[in-house]
């Protein structure tokens, strides 16, 4: 168990704890949640012993096992694989207590020492790092590579690794998730699932934490709240709290109309069948949680593009890599309406499809085509590291922008929280994620009509992945995205495509479809056959006659059930715009004085009934189209 009781804890001027509590339980899995800065981190440092509390204490039963996971790793000619035994310090302990014995003829020491080896499984330490490693992405050939030869990301891994494999009681993660792809990320939920005792985790990332935790602490004011349930169970509760509050309901209203704005733009192009109920599901949810959000000090989008013709790139039998070729044959076209979320294992080739289409890099083989109103904004993963670090947000939006009117700018920069003296501050003074959103607000100034996203999420915190999401919900342009956050994947594309085999195919599945294939890969044959299921791949000996024969029969045999998902849209429509126009109608100011309560009432009770109708119309209209699906 551990306990807080009455901390107080400030870091140099900045009060980040005020007489505040906590009492965590043996086994219980925490999701630590709060804005870049309160203090999550320190809060770790406490538990830890490096810092201590101002005021109060630390309780923790003792002889409690802490693992915590390093944010740094220095350049080291140890292997990745002794680097992750490294982190057993029981094994390594003993390991150098047998070392000696051996040296000096100790044999009943040496007996004793290798009993104790067995004991903590030390035997099989090298197979458990393996496996450890294997999760996180990494190759049998990276085994035995130097820790200096791998880069930061992949020395952040390296880390967890180490963390994992420390025998803990209590297992402290901050952002454990940062740089792992989506695949990685699975991996390591289905392993803290399993870890048998207490955990606290530092992390961003909604579904990763809806996953993994049973509570959450939240960062509020200078104290520490404690909330039963997933972290999806903590913004209901904390939207409850804030709507009894009633300090903020014209601030909620607004808020939640413009939400509601977004997802029915977003609603309308839910256009494959077996991702859409998934997806409505996700966007209702969405709803569901708008008041949590409110106050968020993010408000921003992205800007208009001046021109968005239909056709903007189109790829014709492209090979793209280095020397020898990652994909091939790819054929592949970007409308002005395209919202597509790339999904493949790291190494895929997916950052160098991204950048082939960004002109970043020259295809080996094939051509593509852009059209001449083409307009990219390309968000690397390292796109933080080629700012401009000793300009200011100011000075780097004039120098990359045509606007020069500073006030202009200041206010723009507002939306992505640079507010006072931020804006004057040179950006090798800033954090990770502030550098990720001056990066965002960079692209989205320049009006781009594509955006190419290569894990935009990394070093966002949930309120800024929160205001992302909603900013992309509302992007008129075309978007094709990398990310590890399935929370964002799922409200903003709707299509994927899976890079297998050197190939670019679509995929029909959703994403919980795509986990569970991933949970179980190891269990399948090596052929790709799971692979082909999954997308339904259209492989076969038929010539073109016969397949337009087919198609022909597919299309005679639909038409009835296509007539009856048409007329349903066109009863879903009908219903959204009365719907909308009774939340425009709420919205008026008047409807809140005592005169006017009957009115609120029946208007309210509108509302619901409008909401309801609506939702029986989707779930028959899903209906539909799964029976559509079962006929294709």
């Amino acid at each position: 168990m551990i306990t807080l009781v009455n901390v107080s804890l400030q870091r140099g001027t900045r009060t980040l704890l005020q007489d505040t509590g906590v009492v965590i339980h043996s086994g219980q899995k925490v999701g630590v949640i709060g804005r870049n800065g309160c203090g999550k981190t320190s809060l770790f440092l406490c538990l830890t012993g490096s810092i201590t509390p101002d005021a109060g204490s630390v309780n923790m039963t003792e002889g409690t096992r802490v693992s915590v996971m390093q944010q740094e790793t220095p350049g080291s000619a140890r292997t990745a694989l002794e680097h992750v035994v490294d982190g057993d310090r029981a094994y390594r302990h003993l390991e150098t207590e047998l070392a000696h014995a051996e040296a000096s003829g100790d044999i009943e020491t040496v007996a004793a020492l290798h009993a104790e080896l067995d004991q903590i499984d030390g035997y099989t330490v090298d197979h458990r790092a393996q496996r450890l490693l294997s999760g996180l992405g990494f190759s049998q050939q990276d085994f035995y590579k130097a820790v200096d030869e791998f880069s930061g990301g992949w020395r952040v891994r390296l880390n967890l690794a180490a963390a994992l494999m420390c025998p803990s009681d209590l297992l402290l993660l901050d952002e454990p998730t940062n740089h792992l792809d989506l695949e990685a990320t699975i991996w390591l939920e289905q392993w803290l699932s399993a870890y048998p005792g207490t955990l606290l985790i530092i992390s961003h990332d909604r579904d990763f934490l809806d996953r993994v935790i049973n509570s959450v602490i939240s960062f509020e004011n200078f104290n520490l709240h404690l909330y039963q349930g997933n972290y999806s169970a903590y913004e209901k509760q904390r939207a409850a709290k804030l709507a009894l509050q009633q300090v903020l309901s014209e601030k909620q209203r607004r808020r939640r109309a413009e939400i509601e704005d977004f997802v029915t733009r977003f609603r309308a192009k839910a256009s494959k069948a077996r991702q859409a109920q998934s997806r409505l599901k996700e966007l209702q949810k969405m709803q569901q949680i708008v008041i949590a959000h409110v106050d968020s000090p993010f408000r921003f989008s992205f800007q208009e593009p001046e021109r968005l013709p239909e056709h903007l790139l189109q790829m014709e039998e492209i090979s793209i890599g280095f020397e020898q070729p990652l994909l091939t044959q790819i054929n592949l076209k970007i409308t002005a309406s395209t919202r597509i979320g790339l999904l493949g294992f790291n190494g895929s080739g997916k950052s160098t499809l991204l950048k082939a289409m960004a002109g970043e890099n020259q295809p080996l083989a094939g051509e593509i085509h852009r059209t001449r109103h083409l307009k990219v904004g390309y968000f690397a993963q390292h796109q933080v590291d080629v700012l401009d670090e000793r300009a200011t947000p100011l000075e780097l939006l004039q120098n990359t922008l045509e606007e020069k009117s500073e006030q202009k700018i200041r206010d723009y920069l507002g939306g992505y929280d640079f507010r006072g003296d931020r804006v004057d501050t040179r950006i090798s003074n800033f954090s990770g994620g502030e550098k990720a959103r001056l990066a965002l607000a960079v692209i989205a100034w320049q009006k781009p009509n594509l955006l190419l996203l290569d894990e935009p999420t990394n070093h966002l915190d949930l309120e800024m992945r929160q205001a992302l999401t909603v900013a992309l919900q509302a992007f008129t342009g075309a978007l094709v995205v990398i990310s590890h956050d399935r929370y964002l994947l799922n409200n903003t594309v709707d299509s994927f495509y899976l890079i297998s085999g050197e190939q670019l195919q679509p995929y029909t599945g959703s994403l919980n479809d795509y986990e569970t294939w991933l949970k179980t890969r190891e269990r399948q044959s090596s052929d790709g056959s799971t692979i082909a299921r999954l997308h339904q791949s259209n492989s076969g000996p038929e010539d073109r006659k016969v397949k337009r024969q087919q198609a022909a029969a597919r299309r005679k045999a639909q038409a009835p059930l296509r007539a009856q998902i048409k007329q349903q849209e066109a009863a879903m429509e009908q219903m959204q715009e009365k719907l909308e126009a009774l939340n425009l109608r709420l919205m008026g100011n008047d409807l809140y004085e005592d005169s006017a309560k009957n009115e609120l009432g029946r208007l309210l009770k509108e509302q619901g009934e409008t909401q309801a109708q609506l939702h029986r119309l989707e779930e028959k209209w899903l209906e539909l189209q799964e029976r559509l699906e079962a006929q294709i």
